[in-house]
């Protein structure tokens, strides 16, 4: 809308920048296309007959006439100057939005070039098993307390930045961001679920790291940590809160 506004402006005042107002000394003006001065008169080009015309200068408001010319000038240089900075950043979103790939997922920022980051396969754990978690819904209940867990102590997609930055591309409108990992033997927590008794309801509970998120396009996001993170266990999490439909992209940060 800004820039259209912007737009819409400029392209009066190219219309306009034809018509300038001659201003006499009794407060009227004359609609003209260009004048000059030529001696003791002033000669302009009268845009309402068509014609140049001729009138005594000492009839003329020059400081007025210039002092509009120059603030209309100045204004049509600061509204093409707003046009072009917008252009610029349109046109720098445009192409960060077309060099994530469309696939949904998780992708690293390395420079000038993305890196994959594979889904990892989540199992929830309970007093009794370890299984798989699939994206179901609903989700099987498991009563009680359980845990969202990835195999290993770390993982194999390690990132050197304290600020890392991820693109993030969803296939739905869901919850995500970066989540720190509890390292127990030979796993990762993810998240802790626990189940009210009676009417079933999943509460999710995991240690969320603070992030600052843009939105690039439909469904794509790209986010990154407030804070510098410290050495540990990360994931970024997009699930639907209530449903237990996590998906998890692990990685860990090594200074």
């Amino acid at each position: 809308m800004r820039r259209l506004l912007v737009l819409v402006l400029l392209a009066v005042s190219g219309l306009l920048a034809a018509t300038v107002r001659l201003y006499l000394k009794d407060g009227t003006y004359h609609l003209v296309r260009e004048y000059r001065v030529e001696g003791d008169r002033v000669s302009y080009y009268s845009t309402e007959r068509s014609e140049w015309e001729q009138i005594p200068l000492d009839l003329v408001d020059l400081n007025r006439t210039e002092k509009e010319n120059a603030e209309r000038v100045e204004r049509e240089k600061r509204l093409a100057a707003e046009l072009s900075v917008e252009e610029a950043v349109e046109r720098a979103a445009r192409e960060e939005r077309e060099r994530v790939p469309v696939t949904p997922g998780v992708y690293l920022v390395e420079g000038s070039e993305l890196r994959i980051i594979p889904q990892a396969e989540s199992k929830i754990q309970t007093n009794k098993k370890r299984s798989v978690l699939k994206v179901l819904s609903p989700v099987p209940v498991f009563t009680g307390k359980s845990t969202v867990e990835l195999d290993g102590e770390t993982s194999k997609n390690v990132v050197s930045r304290e600020r890392p930055e991820f693109y993030v591309r969803l296939s739905v409108d869901e919850r995500f961001g970066i989540v720190r990992l509890k390292t127990k033997k030979n796993a990762r927590i993810v998240q802790t679920w626990n189940v009210i008794p009676v009417s079933n309801e999943l509460i999710e509970e995991q240690d969320d790291v603070e992030v600052f998120r843009q939105q690039l396009g439909e469904g794509l996001f790209k986010i990154w940590p407030v804070k510098p993170l410290e050495p540990g266990e990360y994931a970024i999490i997009e699930y639907t809160l209530g449903q237990g439909n996590i998906q998890v992209w692990d990685f860990a940060f090594r200074r």
